[in-house]
């Protein structure tokens, strides 16, 4: 089983991003700080800006969401998942785009953290 952290700006919009369109389902919450979601074996930790994962470091630089690292939903049916996003107005950061091993499109959750949505060839 694999663990990822993602910071969040809002716990209960991304329990609700990642259970609502991306089938994860919600496993333990603690409060408006932290959740845990897990899907096929990934367990994702929804910290907020009240964890301790959230504190400044030590150079003064404070953990935040965004970036490009992300983790992978593998799916049957690109098209439609991208189509039904898109109606809910979910960030997109591209287009889904074709390559030797399938498809891929770059989803954010609501704190702008990206997640790849896969269809395999």
């Amino acid at each position: 089983m694999a663990t990822v952290r993602y910071m969040v700006k809002d716990v209960e919009t991304s329990i609700e991003f990642y259970t609502g369109h991306l089938g994860f389902e919600l496993v333990e919450r603690m409060g408006s700080a932290f959740a845990i979601v897990e899907k096929n074996g990934l367990t994702l930790w929804l910290s907020g800006p009240q964890t301790s994962a959230a504190r400044p470091m030590p150079d003064g630089r404070s953990p935040e969401s965004g970036g490009w690292n992300r983790f992978v939903v593998e799916v049957t049916d690109i098209e439609a998942l991208v189509s039904s996003m898109k109606a809910a107005g979910i960030a997109l950061r591209n287009e889904i785009i074709s390559g030797p091993g399938g498809k891929q499109i770059l989803a954010e959750d609501p704190s702008g953290n990206p997640i790849e949505i896969f269809q395999a060839a």
